[in-house]
Protein backbone atom coordinates (compact mmCIF):
# COMPACT_ATOMS: atom_id res chain seq x y z
CA UNK A 1 0.00 0.00 0.00
CA UNK A 2 2.88 2.55 0.67
CA UNK A 3 4.44 1.77 -2.61
CA UNK A 4 0.79 2.13 -4.29
CA UNK A 5 0.88 5.51 -2.48
CA UNK A 6 4.01 6.82 -3.36
CA UNK A 7 3.79 6.50 -6.72
CA UNK A 8 0.13 7.69 -6.69
CA UNK A 9 1.74 11.01 -4.75
CA UNK A 10 4.82 10.55 -7.81
CA UNK A 11 5.91 12.74 -10.79
CA UNK A 12 3.23 12.31 -13.46
CA UNK A 13 4.61 12.49 -17.43
CA UNK A 14 4.31 16.43 -18.17
CA UNK A 15 5.75 17.60 -14.63
CA UNK A 16 8.16 15.31 -14.86
CA UNK A 17 9.42 16.31 -18.57
CA UNK A 18 9.36 19.60 -17.57
CA UNK A 19 12.28 19.17 -15.04
CA UNK A 20 13.64 17.19 -17.62
CA UNK A 21 13.81 19.79 -20.12
CA UNK A 22 14.74 22.59 -17.64
CA UNK A 23 18.02 20.95 -16.70
CA UNK A 24 18.96 20.75 -20.49
CA UNK A 25 17.34 23.61 -22.04
CA UNK A 26 19.13 26.51 -19.74
CA UNK A 27 21.33 30.09 -20.23
CA UNK A 28 23.51 28.61 -22.90
CA UNK A 29 21.11 29.96 -25.56
CA UNK A 30 20.92 32.97 -24.70
CA UNK A 31 24.30 33.78 -25.72
CA UNK A 32 26.18 30.40 -27.08
CA UNK A 33 24.40 31.41 -30.63
CA UNK A 34 26.65 34.11 -31.27
CA UNK A 35 29.78 32.29 -29.90
CA UNK A 36 29.24 29.02 -32.42
CA UNK A 37 28.94 31.80 -35.40
CA UNK A 38 31.81 33.40 -34.35
CA UNK A 39 33.91 30.05 -34.10
CA UNK A 40 32.15 28.61 -37.33
CA UNK A 41 30.00 31.26 -39.52
CA UNK A 42 26.22 29.76 -40.69
CA UNK A 43 27.74 26.08 -40.06
CA UNK A 44 27.72 26.15 -36.50
CA UNK A 45 24.21 25.27 -37.47
CA UNK A 46 25.43 21.51 -38.42
CA UNK A 47 27.07 21.64 -34.76
CA UNK A 48 23.83 22.38 -33.31
CA UNK A 49 21.55 19.77 -35.51
CA UNK A 50 24.59 16.75 -35.35
CA UNK A 51 24.87 17.03 -30.94
CA UNK A 52 21.05 16.43 -31.21
CA UNK A 53 20.91 13.84 -33.10
CA UNK A 54 24.34 12.28 -31.43
CA UNK A 55 22.54 13.34 -28.07
CA UNK A 56 19.38 11.15 -29.21
CA UNK A 57 21.47 7.59 -27.90
CA UNK A 58 22.39 9.46 -25.03
CA UNK A 59 19.02 10.54 -23.43
CA UNK A 60 18.00 6.51 -24.39
CA UNK A 61 20.56 4.83 -23.00
CA UNK A 62 20.33 6.73 -19.72
CA UNK A 63 17.04 6.28 -19.44
CA UNK A 64 16.89 2.72 -20.17
CA UNK A 65 19.44 2.41 -17.05
CA UNK A 66 17.46 4.40 -14.93
CA UNK A 67 14.88 1.97 -16.00
CA UNK A 68 16.26 -1.13 -15.35
CA UNK A 69 18.64 0.20 -11.76
CA UNK A 70 16.40 3.45 -10.49
CA UNK A 71 18.48 5.01 -8.31
CA UNK A 72 18.91 8.46 -6.64
CA UNK A 73 22.41 9.06 -6.88
CA UNK A 74 22.24 8.64 -10.62
CA UNK A 75 25.51 8.31 -12.56
CA UNK A 76 27.48 8.32 -9.54
CA UNK A 77 24.99 5.10 -8.75
CA UNK A 78 25.86 3.28 -11.62
CA UNK A 79 30.04 4.23 -11.45
CA UNK A 80 30.27 3.21 -8.54
CA UNK A 81 28.24 -0.46 -9.19
CA UNK A 82 30.07 -0.81 -12.54
CA UNK A 83 33.76 0.21 -11.24
CA UNK A 84 33.77 0.83 -8.07
CA UNK A 85 34.93 3.92 -5.53
CA UNK A 86 38.26 4.98 -7.27
CA UNK A 87 36.46 5.81 -10.25
CA UNK A 88 33.72 7.23 -8.50
CA UNK A 89 35.78 9.87 -7.03
CA UNK A 90 36.77 10.72 -10.49
CA UNK A 91 32.97 11.55 -11.42
CA UNK A 92 32.40 13.45 -8.12
CA UNK A 93 35.55 15.48 -9.10
CA UNK A 94 34.29 16.35 -12.71
CA UNK A 95 30.98 17.55 -11.13
CA UNK A 96 32.03 19.72 -8.14
CA UNK A 97 34.92 21.42 -9.87
CA UNK A 98 33.22 22.47 -12.85
CA UNK A 99 30.57 24.80 -10.80
CA UNK A 100 33.01 26.85 -10.06
CA UNK A 101 33.60 27.26 -13.90
CA UNK A 102 30.02 26.57 -15.01
CA UNK A 103 28.06 28.98 -12.46
CA UNK A 104 30.12 32.16 -13.17
CA UNK A 105 30.00 31.90 -16.81
CA UNK A 106 25.84 31.29 -16.11
CA UNK A 107 25.59 34.02 -13.75
CA UNK A 108 27.44 36.60 -16.71
CA UNK A 109 25.12 35.67 -19.67
CA UNK A 110 21.63 36.39 -17.43
CA UNK A 111 23.96 39.68 -16.16
CA UNK A 112 24.40 40.74 -20.01
CA UNK A 113 20.71 40.31 -20.53
CA UNK A 114 20.24 42.70 -17.48
CA UNK A 115 22.92 44.98 -18.64
CA UNK A 116 20.76 45.21 -21.60
CA UNK A 117 17.62 46.16 -20.49
CA UNK A 118 19.26 48.75 -17.85
CA UNK A 119 21.54 50.10 -20.82
CA UNK A 120 24.57 49.63 -18.33
CA UNK A 121 27.65 48.71 -19.60
CA UNK A 122 30.16 45.69 -18.54
CA UNK A 123 30.29 47.24 -14.90
CA UNK A 124 26.28 46.82 -15.02
CA UNK A 125 26.60 43.23 -16.40
CA UNK A 126 28.98 42.26 -13.61
CA UNK A 127 27.36 43.86 -10.78
CA UNK A 128 23.83 41.79 -11.85
CA UNK A 129 25.52 38.51 -12.43
CA UNK A 130 27.24 38.55 -8.97
CA UNK A 131 24.12 39.07 -7.33
CA UNK A 132 22.93 35.98 -9.09
CA UNK A 133 25.52 34.09 -7.87
CA UNK A 134 25.24 35.98 -4.39
CA UNK A 135 21.10 34.72 -4.67
CA UNK A 136 21.53 30.87 -5.83
CA UNK A 137 24.38 30.15 -1.98
CA UNK A 138 22.25 32.10 -0.09
CA UNK A 139 19.19 30.04 -0.96
CA UNK A 140 20.89 27.16 -0.37
CA UNK A 141 22.42 28.35 2.55
CA UNK A 142 18.96 28.38 4.51
CA UNK A 143 17.59 25.21 2.56
CA UNK A 144 15.29 26.93 0.37
CA UNK A 145 14.57 24.28 -3.15
CA UNK A 146 12.59 24.45 -6.13
CA UNK A 147 9.70 22.69 -6.43
CA UNK A 148 8.90 20.36 -9.83
CA UNK A 149 6.16 22.98 -10.37
CA UNK A 150 8.21 26.03 -10.68
CA UNK A 151 10.78 24.29 -12.52
CA UNK A 152 7.64 23.51 -15.16
CA UNK A 153 6.62 27.53 -14.89
CA UNK A 154 10.53 28.24 -15.69
CA UNK A 155 10.29 25.36 -18.69
CA UNK A 156 7.57 26.96 -20.51
CA UNK A 157 8.07 30.79 -19.53
CA UNK A 158 11.63 29.69 -21.38
CA UNK A 159 10.53 27.96 -24.54
CA UNK A 160 7.60 30.63 -24.80
CA UNK A 161 9.93 33.41 -24.78
CA UNK A 162 12.26 31.77 -27.29
CA UNK A 163 9.53 30.88 -29.81
CA UNK A 164 8.08 33.96 -29.78
CA UNK A 165 11.67 35.51 -30.42
CA UNK A 166 11.98 33.30 -33.53
CA UNK A 167 8.25 34.25 -34.47
CA UNK A 168 8.77 37.90 -34.37
CA UNK A 169 12.05 37.62 -35.92
CA UNK A 170 10.95 35.14 -39.11
CA UNK A 171 9.93 38.51 -41.43
CA UNK A 172 13.65 39.79 -41.52
CA UNK A 173 15.18 36.65 -41.78
CA UNK A 174 17.46 37.27 -45.74
CA UNK A 175 18.79 33.89 -47.31
CA UNK A 176 21.85 35.88 -47.91
CA UNK A 177 23.45 35.64 -44.48
CA UNK A 178 24.05 32.17 -44.31
CA UNK A 179 26.78 32.97 -46.86
CA UNK A 180 29.81 32.08 -46.85
CA UNK A 181 28.65 29.16 -44.82
CA UNK A 182 31.71 27.98 -43.44
CA UNK A 183 33.89 30.56 -43.46
CA UNK A 184 36.35 29.04 -41.32
CA UNK A 185 36.70 25.16 -42.58
CA UNK A 186 34.20 22.77 -41.44
CA UNK A 187 36.67 21.39 -38.86
CA UNK A 188 35.35 24.48 -37.10
CA UNK A 189 32.03 22.55 -36.72
CA UNK A 190 33.72 19.74 -34.36
CA UNK A 191 35.54 22.49 -32.04
CA UNK A 192 32.08 24.20 -31.53
CA UNK A 193 30.42 21.12 -30.74
CA UNK A 194 32.26 20.39 -27.87
CA UNK A 195 31.42 23.52 -26.96
CA UNK A 196 27.98 23.62 -27.40
CA UNK A 197 27.68 20.44 -24.50
CA UNK A 198 27.13 23.25 -22.20
CA UNK A 199 24.02 23.15 -23.93
CA UNK A 200 23.23 19.34 -24.04
CA UNK A 201 24.54 18.73 -20.71
CA UNK A 202 21.73 17.22 -18.49
CA UNK A 203 20.39 14.27 -20.80
CA UNK A 204 22.02 12.28 -17.35
CA UNK A 205 19.31 14.25 -15.09
CA UNK A 206 16.60 11.51 -16.02
CA UNK A 207 18.97 8.84 -13.69
CA UNK A 208 18.02 11.00 -10.73
CA UNK A 209 14.47 11.08 -11.28
CA UNK A 210 13.42 7.37 -12.11
CA UNK A 211 12.14 6.43 -8.76
CA UNK A 212 10.30 9.65 -8.27
CA UNK A 213 7.89 8.74 -11.76
CA UNK A 214 4.29 7.25 -11.17
CA UNK A 215 4.97 4.71 -13.78
CA UNK A 216 8.97 4.66 -14.85
CA UNK A 217 8.32 1.71 -17.19
CA UNK A 218 5.76 3.73 -19.38
CA UNK A 219 6.98 7.01 -18.86
CA UNK A 220 10.68 7.31 -18.69
CA UNK A 221 11.00 6.79 -22.62
CA UNK A 222 8.08 9.25 -23.09
CA UNK A 223 9.40 12.25 -21.35
CA UNK A 224 12.26 11.28 -22.83
CA UNK A 225 10.85 11.68 -26.70
CA UNK A 226 9.13 14.72 -25.09
CA UNK A 227 12.13 16.30 -24.17
CA UNK A 228 14.25 15.78 -27.27
CA UNK A 229 11.15 17.39 -29.37
CA UNK A 230 11.02 20.45 -27.45
CA UNK A 231 14.89 20.82 -27.12
CA UNK A 232 15.52 20.06 -31.09
CA UNK A 233 12.28 22.54 -31.96
CA UNK A 234 14.04 25.29 -29.79
CA UNK A 235 17.73 24.80 -30.29
CA UNK A 236 17.25 24.54 -34.02
CA UNK A 237 15.05 26.91 -34.36
CA UNK A 238 16.75 29.96 -32.55
CA UNK A 239 19.63 29.48 -33.79
CA UNK A 240 18.52 29.08 -37.63
CA UNK A 241 16.49 32.36 -36.68
CA UNK A 242 19.52 33.79 -35.06
CA UNK A 243 21.63 33.55 -38.59
CA UNK A 244 19.25 34.55 -40.62
CA UNK A 245 18.24 37.65 -38.73
CA UNK A 246 21.18 39.15 -37.17
CA UNK A 247 23.49 37.71 -39.78
CA UNK A 248 26.96 39.29 -40.00
CA UNK A 249 26.27 40.78 -36.26
CA UNK A 250 25.61 37.59 -34.65
CA UNK A 251 29.21 36.59 -33.83
CA UNK A 252 29.90 40.14 -31.90
CA UNK A 253 26.49 40.03 -30.32
CA UNK A 254 26.20 39.50 -26.23
CA UNK A 255 22.73 38.98 -26.38
CA UNK A 256 21.35 37.72 -29.52
CA UNK A 257 17.61 36.75 -28.12
CA UNK A 258 17.23 40.45 -27.53
CA UNK A 259 17.97 41.97 -30.60
CA UNK A 260 15.67 38.96 -32.25
CA UNK A 261 12.86 40.28 -29.78
CA UNK A 262 13.44 44.33 -30.98
CA UNK A 263 13.16 43.39 -34.40
CA UNK A 264 9.23 42.72 -34.21
CA UNK A 265 8.70 44.19 -30.44
CA UNK A 266 10.94 47.58 -29.80
CA UNK A 267 11.69 48.59 -26.34
CA UNK A 268 9.70 46.28 -24.63
CA UNK A 269 11.76 43.39 -25.80
CA UNK A 270 14.90 43.99 -23.42
CA UNK A 271 13.12 44.14 -19.96
CA UNK A 272 11.33 41.04 -21.10
CA UNK A 273 14.45 39.55 -21.78
CA UNK A 274 15.84 40.80 -18.87
CA UNK A 275 13.48 39.45 -16.66
CA UNK A 276 13.72 35.93 -18.10
CA UNK A 277 17.19 35.77 -18.22
CA UNK A 278 17.37 36.61 -14.34
CA UNK A 279 14.85 33.93 -13.34
CA UNK A 280 16.80 31.23 -15.75
CA UNK A 281 20.12 32.06 -14.92
CA UNK A 282 19.03 31.92 -11.31
CA UNK A 283 17.41 28.29 -11.25
CA UNK A 284 20.17 26.29 -13.15
CA UNK A 285 22.74 27.75 -10.52
CA UNK A 286 21.06 26.83 -7.84
CA UNK A 287 20.43 23.77 -8.81
CA UNK A 288 23.35 22.79 -9.51
CA UNK A 289 24.86 24.21 -6.59
CA UNK A 290 22.83 22.11 -4.48
CA UNK A 291 23.65 19.10 -5.99
CA UNK A 292 27.23 20.20 -5.69
CA UNK A 293 27.18 20.91 -2.41
CA UNK A 294 25.83 17.82 -1.08
CA UNK A 295 28.34 15.71 -3.13
CA UNK A 296 30.85 17.69 -2.00
CA UNK A 297 30.17 16.55 1.64
CA UNK A 298 29.69 13.12 0.49
CA UNK A 299 33.29 13.19 -1.38
CA UNK A 300 34.49 13.78 2.38
CA UNK A 301 32.95 11.68 4.24
CA UNK A 302 34.58 9.31 1.96
CA UNK A 303 37.76 10.41 2.93
CA UNK A 304 39.08 11.81 -1.24
CA UNK A 305 38.19 15.57 -0.25
CA UNK A 306 38.93 17.03 3.57
CA UNK A 307 37.10 16.29 6.28
CA UNK A 308 35.97 19.25 7.33
CA UNK A 309 33.65 19.16 4.65
CA UNK A 310 31.55 16.40 5.86
CA UNK A 311 29.75 18.82 8.30
CA UNK A 312 26.02 19.06 7.29
CA UNK A 313 25.80 16.31 5.30
CA UNK A 314 22.52 14.47 6.97
CA UNK A 315 19.43 14.73 5.61
CA UNK A 316 17.90 18.10 5.51
CA UNK A 317 20.98 19.81 6.88
CA UNK A 318 23.16 22.24 5.13
CA UNK A 319 26.47 21.24 3.91
CA UNK A 320 27.98 24.36 5.11
CA UNK A 321 31.41 23.63 4.61
CA UNK A 322 30.63 22.46 0.98
CA UNK A 323 29.11 25.27 0.34
CA UNK A 324 31.23 27.54 1.20
CA UNK A 325 34.06 25.81 -0.53
CA UNK A 326 31.96 26.20 -3.64
CA UNK A 327 30.96 29.60 -3.29
CA UNK A 328 35.12 30.56 -2.30
CA UNK A 329 36.13 28.90 -5.57
CA UNK A 330 33.04 30.62 -7.58
CA UNK A 331 34.34 33.85 -6.57
CA UNK A 332 37.95 33.50 -7.46
CA UNK A 333 36.88 32.61 -11.01
CA UNK A 334 34.36 35.21 -11.08
CA UNK A 335 37.09 37.53 -10.31
CA UNK A 336 39.33 35.85 -12.74
CA UNK A 337 36.97 36.71 -15.21
CA UNK A 338 35.78 40.11 -14.25
CA UNK A 339 39.86 41.14 -14.00
CA UNK A 340 40.15 39.87 -17.64
CA UNK A 341 42.62 37.24 -16.44
CA UNK A 342 39.80 34.72 -18.07
CA UNK A 343 36.87 34.94 -20.41
CA UNK A 344 32.50 33.33 -20.25
CA UNK A 345 34.00 31.29 -23.33
CA UNK A 346 36.94 29.63 -21.54
CA UNK A 347 34.49 28.77 -18.56
CA UNK A 348 31.93 27.65 -20.82
CA UNK A 349 34.97 25.73 -22.18
CA UNK A 350 36.38 24.52 -19.26
CA UNK A 351 32.25 23.44 -17.69
CA UNK A 352 31.53 21.39 -20.68
CA UNK A 353 34.33 19.30 -21.55
CA UNK A 354 33.53 18.25 -17.59
CA UNK A 355 29.93 17.84 -18.43
CA UNK A 356 30.81 15.92 -21.31
CA UNK A 357 33.44 13.70 -19.28
CA UNK A 358 30.75 12.78 -16.57
CA UNK A 359 28.26 11.64 -19.13
CA UNK A 360 30.68 9.31 -20.96
CA UNK A 361 31.88 7.92 -17.35
CA UNK A 362 28.41 7.16 -16.98
CA UNK A 363 27.86 5.68 -20.28
CA UNK A 364 31.13 3.63 -20.16
CA UNK A 365 29.39 2.30 -17.33
CA UNK A 366 26.57 1.00 -18.36
CA UNK A 367 28.83 -0.82 -20.55
CA UNK A 368 29.09 -3.15 -17.59
CA UNK A 369 25.84 -2.84 -16.05
CA UNK A 370 23.17 -3.77 -18.84
CA UNK A 371 22.59 -7.40 -20.72
CA UNK A 372 25.00 -7.70 -23.04
CA UNK A 373 24.16 -7.81 -26.85
CA UNK A 374 20.99 -6.16 -26.08
CA UNK A 375 19.67 -2.72 -28.59
CA UNK A 376 20.22 -1.09 -25.20
CA UNK A 377 23.90 -2.31 -24.32
CA UNK A 378 24.73 -1.59 -28.16
CA UNK A 379 22.98 1.91 -27.67
CA UNK A 380 25.45 3.00 -24.87
CA UNK A 381 27.94 1.55 -26.80
CA UNK A 382 27.57 4.05 -29.09
CA UNK A 383 26.46 7.42 -27.56
CA UNK A 384 29.68 6.48 -25.23
CA UNK A 385 31.60 6.58 -28.31
CA UNK A 386 29.98 10.26 -29.76
CA UNK A 387 30.78 11.24 -26.21
CA UNK A 388 34.45 10.26 -26.31
CA UNK A 389 34.63 11.63 -29.80
CA UNK A 390 33.14 15.32 -28.14
CA UNK A 391 35.43 15.12 -25.90
CA UNK A 392 38.28 15.30 -27.49
CA UNK A 393 37.26 18.25 -29.55
CA UNK A 394 37.65 20.19 -26.58
CA UNK A 395 40.88 21.22 -27.26
CA UNK A 396 42.61 23.18 -24.52
CA UNK A 397 39.29 22.69 -22.02
CA UNK A 398 40.29 18.88 -21.88
CA UNK A 399 42.94 19.39 -19.72
CA UNK A 400 40.57 20.13 -17.25
CA UNK A 401 38.92 17.22 -16.56
CA UNK A 402 42.38 15.37 -17.17
CA UNK A 403 43.72 17.51 -14.24
CA UNK A 404 40.85 16.56 -12.20
CA UNK A 405 40.58 12.81 -13.23
CA UNK A 406 44.41 12.77 -11.82
CA UNK A 407 43.37 15.01 -8.61
CA UNK A 408 40.93 12.26 -7.46
CA UNK A 409 42.72 9.28 -8.51
CA UNK A 410 45.43 10.38 -6.23
CA UNK A 411 43.14 11.42 -3.28
CA UNK A 412 41.41 8.08 -3.58
CA UNK A 413 44.74 6.15 -3.88
CA UNK A 414 45.15 2.98 -1.94
CA UNK A 415 47.91 4.20 0.23
CA UNK A 416 45.91 7.74 1.21
CA UNK A 417 42.78 5.41 1.58
CA UNK A 418 44.52 3.07 4.44
CA UNK A 419 45.81 5.91 6.24
CA UNK A 420 42.30 7.47 6.38
CA UNK A 421 40.97 3.98 7.39
CA UNK A 422 43.84 3.92 10.23
CA UNK A 423 41.69 7.34 11.74
CA UNK A 424 39.54 7.72 13.86
CA UNK A 425 36.16 8.28 11.15
CA UNK A 426 33.41 10.75 12.61
CA UNK A 427 29.90 9.06 12.69
CA UNK A 428 27.55 10.92 10.29
CA UNK A 429 23.83 11.23 9.76
CA UNK A 430 23.03 8.71 7.51
CA UNK A 431 26.69 6.77 7.31
CA UNK A 432 25.99 3.42 9.26
CA UNK A 433 28.91 0.66 10.10
CA UNK A 434 27.73 -2.80 8.82
CA UNK A 435 28.78 -5.90 10.64
CA UNK A 436 31.35 -6.86 8.14
CA UNK A 437 33.07 -4.31 8.59
CA UNK A 438 31.97 -2.72 5.98
CA UNK A 439 30.61 0.85 5.54
CA UNK A 440 27.36 2.37 3.31
CA UNK A 441 26.22 6.02 2.81
CA UNK A 442 23.37 7.60 1.72
CA UNK A 443 22.92 11.38 0.75
CA UNK A 444 21.14 13.61 -1.28
CA UNK A 445 23.16 14.05 -3.78
CA UNK A 446 23.21 10.63 -4.58
CA UNK A 447 23.17 6.32 -2.81
CA UNK A 448 26.66 4.88 -2.47
CA UNK A 449 26.64 1.10 -2.66
CA UNK A 450 28.54 -1.01 0.28
CA UNK A 451 31.58 -1.60 -0.27
CA UNK A 452 32.86 -4.89 0.56
CA UNK A 453 35.99 -5.46 2.98
CA UNK A 454 39.00 -7.86 2.40
CA UNK A 455 37.30 -11.35 4.06
CA UNK A 456 38.35 -11.91 7.35
CA UNK A 457 41.16 -14.97 7.80
CA UNK A 458 39.20 -18.18 9.04
CA UNK A 459 39.15 -18.80 12.90
CA UNK A 460 42.38 -20.57 14.47
CA UNK A 461 41.16 -24.60 16.02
Amino acid sequence: MNINSSRQAGLGLFRATGIYVGAILGSGILVLPAIAAKEAGPASLLAWTLLLVFCTPVAFSFAEMSRQQPDAGGIAHFVTRAYGRRASAVAGYLFYFAIPFGAPATAVIGGNYIAHALGGGRGTALVAAALLLAAAFASNAVGIRMSSGIQLVLMVLLVGLLALAVALAAPFARAGNFEPFAPHGYWAVGGVASLLFFCFAGWDAVTHLAGEFRNPERDLKRATWLTLVVVGVVYIGVVAASVAVLGPALPGSDVPIAQLLEKGLGGLAAPLTAVAAAVLTFGPINTFVAGASRLGASLASDGVLPRTLVRGAGPGQVPTASLGLLAVMTLLSFGAAAGGLSNTQFQIGAASACFTAVTAFGLIAGIRLLPARTPAWYGVIVAAVVMLAVLLFSGWALLVPVGLAAGALWAARPARRAGVAGAPRRRLPGLRTLPTGRAEAATSAGRLEPVPSAAPPPARP
